[in-house]
């Protein structure tokens, strides 16, 4: 690609102390030339109504807008419940509807998570890459970024201390650049 590749990059927790908003917060610093990105907060987005499609709340407006403007998204994750927490699914929901205006169609996809426990959050992302096939997105496979432990891999002030997870992070950006050059080519 000869231009800036644009990341779109939200977090699946509202909660300001979040180890996933934290992770998300690390990434820009270990991004590859030649990306940026652009962090996006899911807390104005309403709940879904399809009451609404046909006059969607702003911030879903927003939201759409900022999802086709982007290459390449960013998902960074907490898992509940063995899965895909409701803020993100609905975050989802809203930019893939109405029927037929999927904002997500073809877009080249990255996962992150973080969980105090010993599987990081490994459900909630196999679970949205079975998401991914609905919408048509195109996810990086590897390496799977998975941060177990989580409070011993952050320091007081949130910040990411772990290198492991740090290069993974740095080769997970770089794949999805790898995956965002080759899906545009191919668009070509």
């Amino acid at each position: 690609m000869n231009h800036t590749i644009k990341v779109l990059g939200f977090a699946g927790s509202l909660r300001s102390g979040s180890y996933n908003r934290s992770l998300l917060r690390a990434v820009p610093a270990l991004l590859p030339p030649g990306m940026e990105l652009e962090a996006f907060d899911l807390a104005p987005i309403p709940v879904f109504n399809a009451d609404l499609e046909k006059n969607m709340p702003g911030p879903v407006v927003d939201f759409k807008k900022k999802v086709r403007a982007a290459d390449a998204i960013l998902i960074v994750t907490p898992e509940y419940n063995y899965s895909i927490p409701g803020v993100l699914k609905n975050a989802i929901d809203w930019a893939s509807r109405p029927h037929g205006d999927n904002s997500w169609e073809g877009k080249p996809v990255a996962l992150m998570s973080s969980s105090t426990g010993m599987l990081g959050g490994a459900r909630a992302q196999y679970h949205l890459r079975q998401t991914f096939v609905f919408l048509n997105m195109f996810a990086v496979n590897r390496p799977e970024v998975i941060v177990t432990f989580a409070a011993d891999k952050f320091d007081t002030e949130g910040r990411l201390t772990d290198e492991k997870a740090e290069n993974l992070i740095t080769q997970l950006m770089t794949a999805l650049a790898d995956l965002t050059g080759r899906l545009t080519i191919r668009a070509v």
